[in-house]
């Protein structure tokens, strides 16, 4: 984990005890929680919208396409009353 050893971790530990003291770190931990879990669900949001977004295209595509062979089937029997 980003190449820090057991004694990194544990200093690191002991400054922010130093910092903020052991009844404010349930607190920072809580709000910090909160926020990756907006984060993800921010995440989630997007996605869900790229797909449907993604999907409405390909709907579109498709109506498209057949729209194209249905005009195509007409002018051929358009010609071949000719």
């Amino acid at each position: 984990m980003l190449g820090l050893g057991a004694q990194e971790m544990i200093l690191i530990v002991l400054v922010i005890l130093i910092f903020f003291g052991a009844k404010k770190i349930p607190e920072l931990a809580r709000g910090l929680g909160k926020g990756v879990s907006e984060f993800k669900k921010g995440m989630t949001d997007i996605q869900s919208e790229l797909q449907k977004e993604e999907s409405k295209e390909d709907e579109l595509k498709r109506k498209e396409a057949d729209l194209a062979r249905r005009e195509a089937e007409l002018n051929k029997r358009s010609e071949e009353k000719k």
